[in-house]
């Protein structure tokens, strides 16, 4: 399978699953500006939408959508252990959580990233993170990973969203629990990885 990324981006969230699954794979870097991959492919030629990850399977065919990648993963890596069986409710809980990351807070940042959004808009924006900030520190409250004890495809979306907040100087120091999760997901071994293909850490 080949991985297409940008260094940091939503893509982070399906190269950190990758490795957790303990699935080969290669990387694609793609310039989000000039829409080419760093072998010089015209990436909206590879994936319509102009946007990161693209993940290209085994077979040829091509995934588009992070929480869709992420669940194919764990699905195709089920000792991995990084989603619960389909049909239980657990599973559903981990949808629950896939889509609230990405309608509420992957959204929600993404306006705030974008040049041509208007300041006061943007001020509106991160008065809504701050409340949805609150409730995640919340639910994390009492437990290491957001299913319960064990680290899921749910974790690493969060934990690349999170990330953004240093991006935009977005205090996390009132979200003790925020803070904490946030620690605990960047020492995984596997996530260090990732940070480091990216070119994130050293």
């Amino acid at each position: 399978m080949k991985l297409y990324f940008s260094p940091g981006a939503c893509s982070l969230s399906p190269h950190i699953v990758l490795r957790e699954a303990g699935v080969p794979f290669d990387l694609e870097k793609v310039d989000l500006k000039t829409k080419r991959t760093e072998s010089g492919a015209d990436y909206n030629a590879l994936n319509p939408k102009g946007q990161v990850p693209l993940l290209r399977l085994d077979d040829g065919d091509a995934l588009t959508e992070g929480p869709a990648i992420v669940q194919y993963i764990a699905d195709h890596s089920p000792a991995a252990g990084l989603a619960p069986a389909a049909g239980t409710k657990a599973r559903y809980r981990l949808l629950e959580w896939l889509n609230y990351i990405t309608s509420e807070l992957h959204k929600s940042f993404g306006s705030l990233f974008a040049p041509n959004t208007p300041d006061e808009y943007k001020r509106i924006v991160r008065e809504g993170l701050g409340k949805k900030l609150a409730y995640l520190d919340k639910e994390l409250a009492g437990k290491p990973f957001l299913l319960g004890d064990g680290f899921s495809v749910a974790d690493a979306y969060l934990f690349t969203v999170l990330n953004w907040t240093r991006v935009l100087s977005i205090d996390l120091s009132g979200f003790a629990n925020l803070v904490a999760y946030q620690t605990r997901i960047a020492e995984r071994p596997k996530v260090r990885e990732a940070l480091r293909a990216e070119g994130l850490i050293k």
